[in-house]
C-alpha cells in the first residue's frame, strides 16, 4: 500500500504518530499500575497479541524463553505486524510499541488478562523495558527495530527473509519491576484457557545459558 499515512485507516494504532513520548513517559511514571506483578505481566501483553493473531487463523503457536541476562523473547508464528509502503518509496511498521493502543490503553472495559488485571498494550511493554527489539517477519519483507524505554533507537532495519511469518520481541524488563520467573503451573494453565487457538510453551532451559 502506497500511500501518506495520514489516509491509512486506524484500526488498532494511531498510523500518523509513529512515538507518543507523553504516552510512554505516562507509563513510566505509572509502572506499577501498568505492569502489576512485575515482568510476567508484561509478557502477558505480548501473548495477546499472539492470542490475536492465533484467533483470526483459528490457531497459533508462541514461545517464551527466559534468557539469562534477565531478558524475555516471546515469539509468534502468526502474520507478522502490519507494515506499509508510504508515499516516499519508506516501509512503515504499525506503531505498536511507541503509541498507545487504540482499543485499550484508556478503556474501562479492557479486556482482562490471565493475571486478572486490564490489557493495555504493546507500548506498555516497550515503555518498561530497557530494550526491546521487534523483529517482524512477514510475506512481503522482514524488519527488526530496537527500542530503549519505547523509543526507537534504530529505523527499520531489513533483515534476511527465511520463508517463514510471524513476530519475535525480546525485551529487558526494567531492574525496578523485579526479576522475571517462570510463573506456577496453575497460572500457566490460564492461558490455555484464556487463549484456546494458542499453544504456548514456556522454556525455561536456557536460563543458564543465555
Amino acid at each position: 500500500m502506497n500511500a501518506s499515512r495520514g489516509s491509512w485507516v486506524n484500526t488498532t494504532h494511531d498510523w500518523a504518530r509513529l512515538v507518543d513520548t507523553a504516552h510512554l513517559s505516562d507509563v513510566r511514571r505509572n509502572s506499577g499500575e501498568f505492569a502489576p506483578g512485575g515482568p510476567w505481566h508484561l509478557v502477558l501483553e505480548v501473548l495477546a497479541y499472539a492470542a490475536d493473531e492465533a484467533a483470526s487463523r483459528g490457531e497459533g503457536r508462541c514461545v517464551v524463553v527466559l534468557h539469562s541476562d534477565g531478558s524475555v523473547s516471546v515469539g509468534d508464528d502468526g502474520r507478522g505486524t502490519d507494515t506499509r509502503v508510504d508515499d516516499f518509496g519508506q516501509p512503515v511498521k504499525k506503531p505498536v510499541m511507541a503509541t498507545g493502543d487504540l482499543r485499550f490503553f484508556d478503556s474501562p472495559e479492557a479486556e482482562a488478562l490471565p493475571d486478572g488485571h486490564p490489557r493495555r498494550g504493546m507500548s506498555v511493554v516497550a515503555a518498561l523495558s530497557e530494550w526491546l527489539v521487534h523483529t517482524n517477519r512477514r510475506l512481503d519483507g522482514a524488519w527488526s527495530q530496537r527500542y530503549e524505554h519505547g523509543v526507537p533507537v534504530t529505523d527499520l532495519d531489513p533483515v534476511e527473509v527465511d520463508g517463514t511469518t510471524g513476530t519475535l520481541v525480546h525485551f529487558k524488563p526494567d531492574p525496578s519491576l523485579g526479576s522475571t520467573s517462570l510463573p506456577e503451573g496453575r497460572e500457566l494453565s490460564r492461558l490455555s484457557t484464556a487463549w484456546p487457538e494458542l499453544e504456548v510453551e514456556v522454556d525455561a532451559r536456557r536460563l543458564g545459558s543465555g
